[in-house]
């Protein structure tokens, strides 16, 4: 299923990805710092939702209370919740 999440409070405006399951991939970043997100989203490929929010989770961005890694983290999570639903 490809998911798409609008960032709040960070540079990148949206992160798109596919979700099989528990296992994310195809991660994409539009804004933010492009090198370094493209280089996350080719590390985490094919991490599952709770690999990445065990590493991840509530990661900040300078004076931020958040930062796009820790948005991927609530993406993810999301997207895993609604594909979950009863």
């Amino acid at each position: 299923m490809k998911y798409k999440y609008k960032t709040k409070m960070v540079c990148s405006q949206e992160i798109s990805f596919d979700i099989d399951g528990d296992v994310i991939t195809n991660i994409a970043f539009v804004g933010g710092c492009n090198g370094n997100l493209k280089a996350l989203s080719k590390v985490l490929d094919g991490w599952t939702v709770e690999q990445i929010e065990a590493k991840l989770k509530g990661n900040t961005c300078g004076m931020r209370p958040t930062s796009c890694a820790d948005q991927l983290c609530l993406a993810v999570r999301r997207a895993y919740d609604e594909q979950n639903k009863a």
